[in-house]
């Protein structure tokens, strides 16, 4: 349920070119406890008002000079491009109801108002568009949720396939190359069995802010799992550059972390492949420089490894 401070808080538009209904209107809005309360005789003005505010509701009346609230809803359905337009369409001919529900208007008040219908019509749509608003806001939090690390918010292994294979076919449509750097951080193990799980999350958090800034915007910071990161590169021109990049991650990420009041030190390794020079597919160039990065921690760690070019 939504809470009747919600409903008293959200914004209303009045529209109406006669003022005194728009007087009677916000009286009766105003003595209800409405406390957002708009309104304008200019029909015309109608959409750029909403494209600014975003109204949660808009009391449109339908006969007007100029620009009519059919007109008015047409230009409403640009803006909201969901389709949902927050419209009470008024108007004393109530043999435009149907015309008014077909254009767009979620309900309907006939003039001379009857105030206690009114405010329960007002009420009630009002109730309506917040759930609404608030079921939509509960949606994008699920897509996050199933697309981003819970722990970094950085992007999760489903959406790193998505960015690498466009990536790649990017790279394949400009006959251009790109890169993946599969990153574990050493001894990562150690440090979360002697300081604890919580120090060991602050400072995979620090390490993922740390990769973000390191790399170009357009390029993917994702964690794959445990201290696992990979970093898909958008564009990558030549090896000597992916190279210049794997060095700036690697100290990057070794500079000290102040975590529960002490420095802490680490360090990682890095592997790299590259499309289309290690293959073609998202699959296989993350297998690839995962193995790059396994060369990397037995020759000493702290240290970056590019695949071996595939024989023949």
């Amino acid at each position: 349920m939504i809470d009747s401070n919600a409903i008293l808080d959200a914004s209303i538009l009045i529209v109406d070119d006669l003022e005194t209904n728009v007087l009677l209107l916000e009286h009766m809005l105003s003595e209800a406890g409405y406390r957002c309360v708009t309104s304008t005789t200019d029909s015309r003005a109608v959409c750029a008002l909403h494209r600014d505010n975003r109204y949660d509701l808009i009391l449109l009346d339908l006969q007007m000079p100029g620009m009519d609230g059919f007109q008015v809803m047409e230009g409403l359905k640009e803006i909201e491009v969901d389709g949902y337009l927050p419209v009470l369409a008024i108007t004393a001919q109530t043999s435009l109801k149907l015309r008014a529900l077909a254009a767009g208007a979620k309900d309907f008040i006939a003039k001379p108002f009857e105030l206690v219908e009114t405010r329960a019509r007002i009420h009630n749509m009002l109730e309506v568009r917040l759930l609404y608003k608030q079921l939509e806001q509960y949606s994008h939090a699920l897509e996050s949720m199933a697309m981003n690390d819970a722990l970094t918010g950085l992007p999760n292994r489903r959406l790193l396939m998505d960015r690498l294979a466009s990536a790649v076919a990017h790279a394949h449509r400009n006959k251009g190359t790109m890169a993946v750097m599969f990153l574990d951080l050493d001894g990562f193990k150690q440090i979360n069995d002697s300081l604890g799980h919580d120090a060991g999350d602050m400072l995979l958090r620090q390490v993922a802010d740390r990769l973000v800034a390191a790399v170009r915007q357009e390029d993917t910071v994702a964690r794959m799992s445990g201290d696992e990161f990979v970093i898909g590169l958008w564009e990558a021109s030549d090896a000597d550059g992916v190279a210049t990049l794997a060095s700036k991650v690697i100290q990057a990420i070794s500079q000290p972390y102040r975590i529960q009041d002490r420095d802490v030190n680490i360090t990682a390794s890095v592997g790299i492949s590259s499309y289309p020079l290690h293959g073609e597919e998202v699959a296989a160039l993350i297998k690839i420089a995962d193995q790059a990065m396994y060369e990397a921690k037995c020759a000493g760690k702290n240290d970056y490894r590019i695949a071996h070019a595939p024989a023949g």
